[in-house]
């Protein structure tokens, strides 16, 4: 949990110079949703804004019990449950707030939907645009192209994983984890432990372009597992990915063998070691 002064990956953000207390739950930061209207209406009564929110907006009202969720947060008097909300959840609040500072936020989501039905009728537009928010942040271009083959090799796996009985969300966050325990003999939180990563971080992101190879070798590996085998079931996917790691695992260890070096880096995107021009000589 944290309570300090937080910039969201949100644009724009007015959360820069107020105290929103956040709670990592369900892999998502959950923001507590009486600071948020604090932030945005300046109201003086902030439970009493909600309320007369909830009066005026009979939908939100409706799916309130969906939106806030009592999470314990530290307070003045103490750990306390309030009520908080997911992104999408503290979206849908925003636009019941008629207030000059939430304005931004709601033209920022209409743009975001423009773009997300143009992807849609489009497909084609979401890899470019992805593409360009690693170039924005300084990637090399050798590593966004692999990035860019890596998201397509995980998107057909998770298409099998779907289509064959896993749930999407956790089961997915088992399986994967599986992959990576046979591919670098750690799963999702021990990697991101080791690249001294935070919860919302994306190891693939902060990773090398062989230990993004690796990934994409055991995820692929999976794929042609499960489809040769027509596996069914969660417990049989659990099986193909482990197998599928294991591949991965064993050119791993060969690469070490014959390089004498790990493959797997302790560097990682924050510290600039994937960007452009900053590891050349």
């Amino acid at each position: 949990m944290e309570n300090k002064k937080i910039q969201n990956n949100i644009h724009p953000t007015i959360f820069e110079e107020t105290e929103v207390r956040r709670v990592w739950h369900n892999e998502q930061w959950f923001f507590c949703i009486a600071d948020v209207v604090q932030v945005l209406t300046d109201s003086k009564d902030a439970q009493g804004y909600i309320k007369d929110m909830r009066r005026r907006d009979v939908e939100l009202s409706t799916g309130w019990g969906q939106i806030a969720t009592p999470l314990s947060v530290e307070t003045k008097g103490g750990v306390q449950k309030l009520n908080c909300g997911s992104l999408k959840g503290i979206f849908r609040i925003i636009q019941s707030i008629p207030s000059p500072k939430a304005e931004p936020f709601k033209l920022w989501l209409a743009q975001v939907g423009q773009e997300r039905i143009e992807e849609i009728q489009d497909p084609e537009r979401a890899i470019v645009r992805a593409k360009k928010i690693y170039e924005q942040k300084g990637y090399q271009d050798d590593w966004i192209a692999k990035r860019m083959r890596g998201i397509n090799v995980r998107n057909t796996l998770t298409d099998e994983w779907q289509q064959r009985g896993a749930k999407e969300g956790y089961d997915f966050a088992i399986l994967t984890n599986e992959i990576y325990r046979g591919t670098f003999e750690m799963d999702t939180k021990q990697i991101k432990e080791y690249k001294s990563l935070s919860n919302p971080d994306n190891p693939r992101d902060h990773m090398s372009e062989l230990e993004l190879i690796l990934t994409m070798l055991g995820e692929a590996t999976t794929t042609k597992i499960t489809t040769e085998k027509d596996s069914h079931g969660f417990e049989a996917l659990k099986g193909d990915a482990k197998i599928g790691g294991e591949v991965a695992g064993r050119t791993r260890r060969d690469i070490e063998i014959q390089t004498g070096k790990k493959v797997m880096l302790k560097e990682n995107f924050k510290n600039q070691k994937f960007l452009k021009g900053k590891n050349k000589k």
